[in-house]
């Protein structure tokens, strides 16, 4: 089956975001928390969109890391990082900070699978081992010792242990004539 990077999803949402809704602020907050130290901390819609990004490279690694990737997938990771470092140079609704870490996370998923495609093409190699030409020397004759035959020692059995009961015979019954 042929994957889809996930990382397309943060590119998508953001391309909707500036191309659709022209003026919008990344660097809002749309809400705030009192920290115990008093100040106000709020995350803008720049944090979540890059902690979303992330989230979805987590994903992307765990996905090539355990099912590995085909060309295609590769060569689509390949055609998102490219174009999206080539929407950053020539589209001014994306030329921004966010985005330029945006293309980082999208290089990093590029190298990172070429590096586990390696590593494993490097694991599937198997090199075999050539036929000697010349006939080998025989092996030195091992000398042997007898074996040594240690005396056994009677274990008593533990008295926690239960002990087998002994075993009961029984004798046939015989009839006695009245």
């Amino acid at each position: 089956m042929i994957g889809f990077p996930l990382l397309i999803i943060p590119f998508a949402i953001y391309n909707m975001i500036a191309f659709l809704t022209p003026g919008f602020e990344w660097a809002s907050r749309p809400y705030t928390f009192p920290l115990n130290s008093g100040i106000e901390w709020g995350p803008t819609f720049a944090d979540a969109f890059l902690v979303f990004s992330l989230l979805m490279l987590m994903f992307e690694l765990i996905k090539s890391t355990r099912h590995g990737r085909s060309i295609v997938e590769h060569f689509l990771v390949l055609l998102l990082a490219c174009g999206a470092a080539a929407e950053f140079a020539l589209a001014k609704e994306v030329g921004n900070s966010v985005f330029m870490l945006f293309v980082a996370i999208c290089f990093v998923d590029l190298f990172a699978g070429f590096a586990a495609a390696l590593r494993r093409a490097r694991r599937a190699v198997v090199v075999e081992q050539a036929p000697a030409a010349v006939p080998a020397a025989p092996a030195p004759a091992v000398r042997t010792e007898p074996a040594r035959v240690e005396p056994v020692t009677r274990v008593e059995p533990s008295p926690f242990e239960p002990r087998p009961e002994p075993a009961v015979r029984v004798e046939p019954v015989q009839k006695i004539a009245p």
